[in-house]
């Protein structure tokens, strides 16, 4: 195992992780940046050294600033949390490079499945569905539009280094398609600085769905069922749970789903822990859409009702220690639902409102936990994405659950700026939400 590992990131999960390597006694070295200094979780941590100035691209970006610090404190591995340089591969050949063990997958496969329309076809040849679209990158704006009339409207237009949202865009006729495409480039080539991209099929009121899997060195690999996430605003998600109730409705669908998953898995030959990614249709049916090569922000829930850390899988895998775990030994314990509570204005679209915490009481119990990086007279400056926290509950079954959050949420303070801590008791009493009944555009419609 580990003797120290640095964790390149920031906020909740930065906090998250080190408690982790804590409890392994494995000696953590916090980054911050000028905007973080006190943070939280450099106080978690053994040691902490300041990287740069707020901007991320100064520090928390800063991967020669990072390599040059964990040469100084002496690590052997490092942990890239999510966001930032998680999914970055030449970040990953640097770390190597340097003799640290990246806690990931291998650069080849961060690369592959990064750019989404590889993956796709990727995925595709590993006889995984794939929604109808084109097979790879479009090569310009009329072969897109002769494409769209073959698969028909509405279609997407996706970026093809994009994810979370970014240089996606909706078209239901020529004339949209053509502003769609110009609007994909811009911002792709702007936030990824390659403005290809490809089409899709648009799946009316989809469901998202994904797979939590885990793979080692020594050719195992097994999953840890489904988290929905289908509560999002612009793309991005609010609220996620497991197991899904979409994916509970259907027969063997949970296999077939798992099944899919870990055949991109085996045919990529991944290690660590990674999510594969799906759309689904009210009737069952799914399709791949992408494979996030890292932890992702509601990992918490799949920890919840599987009774496992995935931090100290993802420590032990990258260790080269061989999984323990049989797939038949897994099973669902529950139900769990995460909030992300952000500083943000849901009737102003959502917007970001930074601010100063001037109470902060966190809810307490059974089954409750909360995963943040901030605390009273806290600064939630501009300068990185506004998530607070992440309030997670746990009970037997999906209505305790659901009156166990909204419990949860009413203990909850949090003074002195704007949340979205409001909305989230109120989706908790939404007639749509209770009967699980929801998708990716359900909660920007209510």
């Amino acid at each position: 195992m580990f003797n120290a590992v640095l964790i390149a990131n920031r906020g909740e999960i930065a906090a998250r992780i080190a408690r982790t390597c804590k409890r392994m006694g494995i000696r953590t070295v916090a980054v911050y940046s000028e905007a973080d200094e006190g943070a939280p979780h450099t106080q978690i941590a053994d040691e902490a050294y300041l990287i740069g100035p707020a901007h991320v691209t100064k520090s928390y970006l800063n991967a020669e600033r990072i390599l040059e610090v964990a040469r100084e404190a002496g690590v052997d591995a490092i942990h890239p949390g999510y966001g930032l340089l998680s999914e970055n591969a030449e970040f990953v050949h640097a770390v190597e490079a340097a003799g640290i063990t990246f806690i990931g997958p291998r650069a080849e496969v961060m690369e592959l499945m990064g750019d989404k329309a590889r993956a796709r076809e990727f995925a595709q040849n590993a006889g995984v569905p794939v929604v109808p679209g084109s097979d790879g990158v479009v090569a310009d704006e009329d072969a897109a539009i002769a494409l769209a009339e073959t698969i028909g409207y509405p279609v997407l237009v996706k970026a093809s280094a994009g994810g979370g949202g970014i240089g996606m865009n909706l078209a239901t006729n020529e004339k949209k398609l053509r502003k769609a495409i110009k609007a994909s480039v811009r911002r792709a080539e702007s936030a990824f600085g390659d403005p290809s991209f490809y089409l899709e099929r648009y799946i009316e009121n989809p469901r998202h769905i994904e797979i939590q899997v885990l793979a080692d060195h020594h050719g195992n690999a097994l999953h840890l069922f489904e988290r929905e996430c289908s509560v999002q605003r612009r793309h991005q998600k609010v609220i996620e749970e497991a197991p899904s109730p979409l994916v509970s409705r259907h027969p063997g669908l949970r296999e077939r789903m798992a099944d899919a998953a870990l055949a991109l898995v085996r045919a990529s030959e991944y290690t660590n822990a990674g999510t594969v990614e799906f759309i689904a249709d009210e009737a069952g049916n799914f399709y791949f859409i992408e494979m996030n090569t890292r932890l992702q922000v509601e990992h918490p829930v799949t920890e919840m009702i599987a009774g496992l850390d995935l931090v100290e899988w993802q420590l032990r895998i990258a260790a080269g220690e061989e999984l323990t775990l049989a797939q038949s030994e897994l099973s669902i314990d529950g139900h769990a639902i995460e909030c992300r509570i952000y500083a943000e204005n849901p009737e102003k679209m959502f917007m970001p409102a930074p601010g100063t915490i001037t109470t902060w009481t966190p809810p307490q119990g059974e089954g409750v936990r909360l995963d943040s990086g901030v605390m009273a007279n806290w600064a939630v400056t501009p300068y990185y994405d506004p998530l607070i926290a992440k309030l997670i509950v746990h009970a037997p079954d999906r209505p305790q659950a659901i009156a166990r959050m909204k419990a949860a949420l009413g203990e909850m303070n949090i003074g002195g700026l704007t949340t979205n801590l409001q909305m989230h008791l109120e989706l908790m009493d939404d007639a749509d939400y209770l009967a699980g009944d929801v998708h990716t555009g359900w909660l920007e419609k209510r």
